[in-house]
């Protein structure tokens, strides 16, 4: 039962909270915060406060990796098991950690002092091996820092008290071109959109050719026009910085180095849309930089750029807050975005209607990300001759790359559209590549073969993650880490995902193990061809992409594993009954199947 001091700091959470039902998520996220677990009395408190159906408020506690329904230790460690981390050794780490602290991966100890797990991703992938502790970062984990942090957890210590350096997050830039390396006037970009008004933004934004940042490409000016020319009550601006794609980490950087440049984006988007809130969807991996963006938010509100009549025009108001995720990858969808912006579970909704016809509450909505608004408000500054400077014609400006794994020089490159894949491996000194991964999990794998491919939407498109594999390295484990990422994260909203990704990783593992057959491969590209087609949105419809780019480009990494027999069953019967016969005492023939498997 939650206590009375408890039950007060819940009533007081509702109370800031005004009982709004789309608040549901952030409330959670607080008292998850507030008593390390959502005791079920403050669901009885919530689901009468808010008038919503205690099933619902479950059902959405259940959908978050971060909210539990017991408690979890006073300090709760997350190791990230992306795929570059793992090549780093977070694997053996986690291991040593669990040992060190008794504590089994997955569980929590006894005494409630520490909780220690996995999470997909933790956008750390250029300083990793990487963990999150109670949402702070600490990266570059060694078996050194491993000792440290024993010896801190042990002796109960403060996390605000433990050494500032386990917490650095360095910005990690290796390369600028136009956009990093071009000055940036805070409220430049409003000032020309008053003075020459949102038709002319719209024209300059569509000169420009700025695409979305996020991997799609659709072109921001149209978007922005979109949802200025639908009638509303209101109109919303969001920021996607649920940054979720395994070894995506350049929005991270934006996000610490240039907070105001994204702000000014929005409140461009805002003057043009006739927007009055706009939002920051945060992914809760990256919680630790709440308090440095609220500060940046403060600092633009007393320099007239936010709030009540910006820049002294009346009748332009506009603000933003910052909503939190709490680990779910399918948010980084923009209408599962809405649906867990709305505080419901982040289940992608059917389009059309698209989110600038009918988005948050119902009413017209642009979704844009990090990356997108703040080369939105240097455009308005700088011209749209100065973002066609580079590039392309199809695919005009530069891109952020997120660059990860076999290399000397992990990072954040900008990169000039249309840069072959070969330039940007010498520029990160990878040597002896055997194949990189554009765009995540959910991107493409690249042979050695197609390194003269180029960075662009008219042929390798990407949200920004680029992981570098060696010839050294195994690379069905990485294809084997990204199936069963997407089967942990799918929503299970649709069949062909929610079965589809965890007959992947069964088919899978039987190549893993050796006990595949050629029947076996050719079911994995049925079924990863099926699900393509099928899929309700874009992760069941991308999920199989890892296994079907090696089964066409690395025919070989499965062959070498496969048995010389023509059929094996994926499900042994007779050893199923191994239990049965234990039990009973009975090993005798009559007690197996003959042959064994069905």
């Amino acid at each position: 039962m939650v206590e009375d001091k408890p039950k007060q700091t819940l009533q007081n959470m509702l109370n800031d909270r005004e009982s709004d039902p789309t608040h549901l998520l952030q409330t959670l996220i607080e008292v998850q915060q507030a008593f390390r677990y959502i005791p079920h009395d403050a669901i009885d408190r919530l689901a009468e406060s808010l008038g919503l159906g205690r099933a619902f408020i479950l059902g959405v506690i259940e959908f978050y990796s971060f909210l539990h329904l017991e408690p979890r230790g006073e300090y709760d460690i997350l190791l990230s098991d992306n795929a570059t981390d793992q090549m780093q050794g977070s694997r053996l780490l986690a291991e040593l950690l669990s040992r060190r602290l008794a504590v089994p991966i997955g569980g929590t100890r006894g005494d409630y002092r520490v909780s220690l797990g996995y999470t997909s991703c933790t956008g750390m992938g250029d300083q990793g091996p990487a963990a999150l502790v109670n949402g702070r970062a600490v990266t570059r984990l060694s078996s050194e820092r491993i000792d440290r942090m024993v010896s801190l957890i042990e002796q109960a210590l403060p996390l605000d008290q433990w050494p500032s350096e386990l917490f650095a997050v360095t910005a990690g830039v290796k390369r600028r071109d136009i956009i990093l390396n071009s000055d940036y006037s805070a409220g430049a970009a409003i000032r020309h959109a008053l003075e020459h008004g949102p038709e002319a933004l719209l024209d300059l934004l569509e000169q420009s050719g700025l695409r979305g940042c996020g991997g799609a490409g659709f072109s921001t000016g149209k978007k922005w026009r979109f949802c200025a020319g639908a009638e509303a009550a209101e109109h919303y601006v969001v920021c996607n910085a649920d940054e979720g794609e395994p070894g995506t980490f350049k929005d991270r950087y934006l996000l610490q180095a240039h907070a105001d440049r994204l702000f000014e984006g929005m409140t461009l988007c805002a003057a043009v849309i006739g927007a009055r809130r706009g939002f920051l969807y945060l992914r809760g991996e990256y919680r630790y930089l709440l308090e440095p963006l609220h500060k940046t938010l403060q600092q633009r509100r007393e320099h007239n750029l936010l709030g009540r009549s910006i820049l002294g025009r009346q009748g332009f108001d506009f603000d933003i807050e910052i909503h939190l995720g709490a680990g779910a990858y399918i948010c980084g969808e923009e209408s599962a975005l809405i649906e867990s912006l709305e505080g419901k579970r982040g289940i992608p909704r059917n389009r059309p209607p698209f989110p600038v016809i009918q988005g948050y509450r119902g009413m017209p909505t642009v979704v844009n990300n990090v990356e997108t608004l703040a080369n939105a408000a240097m455009i308005a500054q700088q011209g749209a001759a100065w973002f066609r400077s580079v590039g392309t014609a199809q695919s005009p400006g530069t891109k952020l790359l997120s660059i990860s794994g076999d290399c000397e020089r992990p990072g954040i490159y900008e990169f000039p559209f249309g840069t072959p894949i070969g330039e940007i491996l010498a520029a990160c000194q990878a040597h002896h590549t055997q194949a990189v991964q554009i765009g995540g999990a959910a991107g493409r794998l690249i042979p050695a073969t197609e390194f003269g491919r180029t960075l662009a939407f008219e042929d390798l498109a990407t949200g920004g993650s680029f992981m570098v594999f060696n010839q050294g390295r195994e690379l069905l484990k990485a294809i084997d880490n990204f199936s069963r990422f997407f089967s942990h994260e799918s929503c299970g909203f649709c069949t062909p995902c929610r079965v589809g990704t965890s007959m992947l990783v069964r088919q899978l593992g039987k190549v893993m193990v050796g006990h595949a057959t050629t029947k076996d491969l050719d079911e994995l590209a049925t079924l990863g061809t099926l699900m393509r087609q099928t899929s309700h949105c874009g992760l069941g419809q991308t999920a199989a992409n890892p296994i079907l780019d090696g089964l066409e480009k690395f025919p070989g990494i499965f062959q070498a594993r496969l048995r010389s027999t023509s059929f094996e069953p994926a499900f042994d019967l007779d050893a199923s009954l191994q239990e049965a016969r234990a039990l009973t005492g009975r090993n005798d023939p009559g007690a197996h199947l003959e042959g064994g498997g069905v």
